[in-house]
């Protein structure tokens, strides 16, 4: 008899997208991003030369060009064109100690929360009429400072869950119901996922079974979220398609 064929499981991914896709806009104060977003939405939202201009968020709903529904309006003739809309969500300024509360941090993580991707904004220009919070012009530590306080608030989440359970768990043993061993697994699967993100992984990184992923996206985790990396640059350098900083970003 022929070998049974091997049915292959199909990933599951991270994430809990829905019809209503949301995007924020995020990094360090006066990189860009109000300024973005206003070229992407249409917008007049305040994009000034000082940290943190942005406080509460801005959001707006862009509709996505698609040659695919301009094809079926024209060969079906319907009287409606309705085309996807993505939500795009002007989150304020990241800086070093976000995750402990500095510059109103822990407020603008929550709104990172609440998005189903990201957009990360960096500053790949110099001008010295633009302040940087930092004082200098450094992609590599500007990419890590974000990176590190979105796992500072995953870890501080996850260590949440692991402190509220942990007791209950214990007290369940080596025995238990269907539903105590789904919960023993649960706690451990989060245990396992706090260890990769305390070793200054993202969780998007991971090789994660699908049962890791189900307990992953049941978490509003920051470092699970997809990200586009956004290079700001110079007039200049984006004419002539060259930028000292790209390599670094890369």
């Amino acid at each position: 008899m022929p070998p049974k064929k091997q049915v292959v499981e199909e990933k599951i991914q991270l994430g809990r997208p829905g019809n209503n896709l949301k995007i924020g806009v995020v990094g360090l104060p006066n990189v860009g991003k109000s300024t973005f977003f206003n070229a992407i939405t249409n917008s007049s939202v305040p994009a000034e030369n000082y940290p943190f201009c942005t406080i509460d968020p801005e959001e707006s709903r862009v509709a996505v060009p698609d040659e695919r529904l301009d094809w079926l309006f024209t060969q079906y003739k319907t009287t409606k064109l309705i085309p996807a809309y993505l939500t795009i969500i002007d989150i304020a300024g990241l800086v070093k100690g976000a995750a402990d509360g500095a510059g109103l941090g822990n407020a603008f993580l929550s709104h990172i929360s609440a998005v189903d991707g990201i957009f990360h904004v960096v500053r790949a220009f110099v001008d010295s009429d633009v302040v940087h919070v930092d004082d200098e012009v450094n992609p590599e530590r500007d990419l890590e400072t974000i990176h590190n306080e979105l796992r500072l608030k995953d870890t501080a989440m996850l260590n949440k869950y692991i402190d509220a359970n942990a007791r209950n768990i214990e007290r369940l043993g080596s025995g238990g119901t269907v539903d105590d061993k789904k919960r023993k697994e649960e706690f451990a699967i989060v245990t396992k996922v706090r260890d990769w993100v305390v070793a200054g992984n993202d969780v998007r990184k991971g090789n994660w079974t699908n049962r890791e992923v189900d307990v992953i996206n049941s978490q509003p985790l920051l470092t699970s979220k997809p990200v586009t990396y956004l290079a700001n640059v110079s007039e200049k350098d984006y004419i002539r398609k060259k930028n000292k900083f790209l390599p670094i970003i890369k």
